[in-house]
């Protein structure tokens, strides 16, 4: 399952990312790390982006981007 398949107010761990480029390298930057906890907490009017919580702030991804990171749902 990827980030972009969870539904708002769904949470999962980060397990991997998908690729080697300079999107993912950006994606580690912002600080999406594997083991992290990320929450979806909206989408925006039509769909794109996503605002997902990592740690104690909010983040804002193409859901593109969100395509790249696997994640495991948690209960």
């Amino acid at each position: 399952m990827t980030l972009d398949q969870l539904a708002e107010g769904q949470r999962a761990t980060i397990e991997s990312f998908i690729g080697d480029d300079s999107i993912l390298q950006r994606l580690m930057e912002m600080g999406l790390l594997e083991g992290d906890e990320v929450e979806v907490v909206a989408f925006a009017p039509l769909g794109d982006p996503m605002e997902i919580r990592l740690r104690d702030y909010r983040l804002s991804l193409r859901r593109s981007e969100a395509a790249r990171v696997r994640v495991s749902l948690l209960p």
